[in-house]
């Protein structure tokens, strides 16, 4: 007797404040059989709201290790759990579609014929807006804001570099914390504006969220020498300058992270 096929859920688990999921996540999470956990996803979340007889599979993927799970293999453990009959969660850090490979999970679970949900979350872009004091769009600071991903093999042409550096938009660069320096010289050969402030946070909406602020002109000398925890987040533009006035979250002053920086 061939087994009914179990119902796969991807789910965005928010930036990092274990209090910023959705309820639908909470009730997925207390009923799921399987949950594949992103490194990023706050394990608070899974500690406070999962099902306790759930298998719980860190399945995280990490730039530069490659120890870490690959996209096919996360895939791959989706389906299969799911055809055993088994309800699955996927975790994503922050939204379930921003910047991750949703996609792939979508056309593995699809191809197979297994029904499937998506439930969003609050992106990072979003959580550190909101914790930093930096609205991301403000009457007078900006017009709209762009959300983009930097590394040195980023494939933005000229053209594209020249309308970021000139727009009234604010920017939100994801990954780009280990490349900050050549992110901020790229931009500097086509601003007019090389003041223009930039603010690089770590660990968004946690205990451990640390705001870093310099200008475009002087962040390869403030963050010379500089290692970011992971995630960070970069925001460029004048609405940055808002971070000082509206800033609300103490956070701590001790190192440490609450996501889990390597896979087990």
């Amino acid at each position: 007797m061939q087994t009914k096929r179990g119902k796969v859920t991807l789910a965005g688990a928010g930036p990092g404040d274990a209090e910023l999921i959705t309820v639908k996540l909470q009730r997925r999470l207390a009923e799921a059989d399987v949950i594949l956990t992103d490194r990023l996803v706050n394990p608070e979340i899974i500690e406070l709201f999962a099902n306790k007889e759930a298998e719980i599979i860190l399945s995280g993927k990490q730039g530069y290790n490659d120890a870490s799970y690959t996209q096919e293999e996360i895939s791959a453990l989706i389906v299969e759990h799911a055809l055993q009959g088994k309800n699955v969660l996927r975790l994503k850090g922050g939204d379930v579609a921003f910047f991750s490979n949703v996609l792939d999970e979508l056309i593995a679970v699809e191809q197979n014929g297994i029904e499937f949900e998506i439930i969003p979350g609050i992106t990072a872009a979003s959580g550190a807006s909101a914790y930093t004091g930096i609205p991301l769009t403000a009457r007078g600071y900006a017009q709209g804001v762009q959300f983009l991903t930097y590394n040195p093999n980023s494939s933005y042409s000229p053209e594209a570099w020249r309308q970021f550096a000139t727009c009234n938009d604010t920017l939100v660069f994801y990954m780009a914390a280990k490349n900050i320096a050549g992110l901020a010289e790229i931009l500097l050969r086509y601003t007019k504006k090389p003041n223009t402030a930039l603010a690089l946070i770590e660990q968004a909406t946690t205990i451990h969220q640390q705001i870093h602020i310099t200008t475009l002109k002087n962040c390869e000398s403030d963050f010379r020498g500089k290692q970011f925890s992971s995630p960070s987040l970069v925001i460029i533009g004048d609405v940055v300058n808002l971070h000082q006035r509206f800033h609300w979250l103490t956070s701590s002053t001790e190192e440490g992270s609450v996501f889990n920086e390597l896979v087990n």
